[in-house]
């Protein structure tokens, strides 16, 4: 029987890269002795913190918001987001002329919040525990004829992350490499669908892992079952922009075929990973940006001797938090 074709293929992720070419940073791999030294494998880092509006997210959402037709963007976009995808619509909507409208929760860090208006957007808050975010999202927008830009489950939202992953094959590729793992975060999934795309498509024997924080692991879950598992919805993690609730239907429906495992860690391992980042790379990375590397440095990778490419997805972190882990 044959499998049918994946919901984003190497093509979209090539067609991606041409549309967001002029406006976002193609970031570069970074390696250091330190790290390699200490985890006895060659390492090298994708420093999305260095993209614009600081992580990932302006990909992916910058490659939705162009493909809005020109007769449909006078009603702008509403999105809905932690704080990362919020700030990329928000500044994509502002290079393409468009009003935007953002649905974050209460609890969403300051500086995302402050951030995300700086770019001109409007902020709607909700109550994390207690309302649907999705459902408000879908409301503002039928109300203003607006264009929904969702965080993850969106073709044109993954092709655009996979653009990280074209990059770093890309790069590896220049070096003579060929990597034997690759490892991203995940919220709702998209970045490492991308990633995985586009990698899988150079480098078909590369294990791609994703990494997610303790008790907010269900990608993990969902891969070992084959199906879309949600984790425990209580409590909380430094890692703020990873806690969305289940894997995409999309995302899935990718992560499923070309992935090869999750791993977790704990806060305290994230925060020790933010501050190797800090001293020893001298990189700012945001938790839910760090718990790739977390997972390195607490040898859940099985790293020794291996091509490692890890992904630091963002650097919006608190202040105040940042300064906490770093001392």
């Amino acid at each position: 029987m044959t499998e049918q074709p994946l919901p984003v293929g190497p093509a979209d992720i090539d067609a991606a890269a041409r549309v967001i070419a002029p406006f976002a940073i193609r970031t570069p791999l970074l390696s250091s002795p330190v790290l390699d030294e200490r985890v006895g494998a060659k390492v090298f880092l994708k420093p999305e913190m260095l993209q614009r509006t600081g992580s990932f997210k302006f990909r992916g959402a910058f490659n939705k918001v162009s493909s809005i037709p020109r007769d449909k963007r006078s009603g702008g976009v509403v999105a809905f987001s932690s704080g990362n995808h919020a700030q990329g619509v928000a500044a994509a909507a502002k290079i393409l002329d468009m009003q935007a409208t953002i649905v974050m929760p209460s609890d969403a860090p300051l500086s995302k919040r402050e951030r995300t208006k700086a770019y001109g957007a409007e902020v709607v808050l909700y109550d994390r525990d207690r309302e649907d975010r999705e459902a408000i999202a879908r409301g503002i927008a039928e109300k203003r004829g607006a264009t929904l830009v969702k965080p993850y489950d969106d073709p044109f939202v993954i092709a655009g992350q996979g653009t990280a992953g074209r990059e770093i094959a890309e790069d590896l590729a220049a070096l003579g490499l060929a990597p034997d793992i690759v490892v991203a975060p995940a919220s709702g999934g998209g970045l490492i669908a991308g990633v995985a795309t586009a990698v899988k498509a150079r480098y078909p024997r590369a294990e791609l892992i994703v990494a997610e924080p303790d008790a907010f692991d269900d990608h993990r879950r969902s891969l070992r079952s084959g199906h879309r598992e949600p984790h425990a919805p209580a409590g909380r993690t430094i890692c703020d922009a990873l806690m969305a609730l289940m894997p995409g239907e999309i995302t899935f429906a990718i992560n499923s075929r070309l992935l090869s495992r999750g791993v977790t860690t704990s806060d305290a391992e994230v925060g020790a990973a933010v501050a190797f980042a800090y001293r020893e790379l001298k990189l700012v990375v945001e938790p839910g940006g760090a718990v790739g590397l977390a997972a390195l440095l607490a040898g859940r990778l099985n790293a020794a001797g291996k091509t490692i490419v890890i992904v630091l997805s963002g650097g919006n972190v608190d202040a105040d938090l940042f300064a906490e882990l770093v001392a």
